[in-house]
């Protein structure tokens, strides 16, 4: 009986997969540049124009630079958790396709010491 995972595993093009790990780090590695970037500009309030904006307005946009700012700390976050997993990936298929070298080795060592 083929496990569902197994069967997930076999539909898998392994070798798009490999081929693009490095294109996919790049990316990670360009998106974490443009945010960490980004991320260093402080957003700066511009002075209201009106004298007359109250104390309403004032909270208002002090929640809203709060919300900002929580977005940007996200947003810097998040790119570092994909600049991450993008290395990972990119550390894991090196290593399944070492593996996959030294299978086909095995196995043709194993294939001529049958046929001796």
């Amino acid at each position: 009986m083929t496990l569902p995972w197994l069967a997930v595993l076999k539909s898998v093009p392994w070798s798009d997969v490999i081929s693009n790990a490095p294109v996919v780090a790049d990316a990670a590695q360009k998106l974490w540049k443009v945010v960490s970037r980004k991320a260093a500009t402080p957003v700066r309030p511009q002075p209201v124009a009106s004298q007359q904006a109250g104390a309403a307005t004032e909270m208002r946009l002090t929640a809203l630079e709060a919300e900002i700012a929580n977005l940007n700390n996200e947003m810097l976050e998040t790119s570092k958790l994909l600049k991450e997993l993008a290395d990972q990936n990119a550390l894991l298929i090196a290593r399944v396709e070492a593996n996959r070298k030294r299978l086909r080795w095995v196995m043709g060592t194993a294939i001529a010491a049958a046929a001796v």
